[in-house]
């Protein structure tokens, strides 16, 4: 069986990815499922399982445990990547986009534009922080 710390974590990206799909149906005014399966947006799933992942470590081992070090090292190098190498993977996919988009309207190329997937703002992080903070100190309540 798994370790109730899984749970956890899935719990909080579960709960993350379901704000994004309610936001997104409500905002274009029909249901947007497809934004489950979509990276990017508020809050950050990455984040909040990863603080999820520290944050039940801590509980369950301590916080001078390898466990907890080893999960708050991987986590805070894991949000330094979803806010800073996707925003520039993102901020290209958009410049290809616009090059692609002038071709298009000169050249009349048939090709498939590229998905600008984005990396995470600072604010979307603070919430999947206190999002996978707030779902492990409810589910590991002790």
């Amino acid at each position: 069986m798994l370790h109730p710390l899984f749970w956890t974590a899935m719990a909080s990206v579960i709960l993350a990815q379901l704000y994004k799909v309610v936001v997104e149906s409500i905002r274009e005014r029909r249901l947007k499922l497809y934004r489950f399966f979509e990276t990017g947006g508020m809050p950050s799933s990455h984040t909040a399982a990863v603080t999820s992942l520290a944050t039940g470590a801590w509980k369950v081992a301590g916080l001078s445990s390898p466990l907890f070090a080893i999960t708050l090292v991987f986590g805070t190098y894991f949000v330094f990547e979803a806010t800073g190498l996707r925003q520039e993977v993102g901020k290209q996919a958009r410049l290809l986009n616009d090059i692609l988009d002038e071709l298009l309207d000169t050249r009349q190329l048939a090709t498939e534009k590229l998905r600008e997937l984005r990396g995470h703002t600072w604010a979307e992080v603070f919430w999947g922080f206190i999002l996978g903070l707030a779902t492990t100190l409810i589910f590991l309540r002790s």
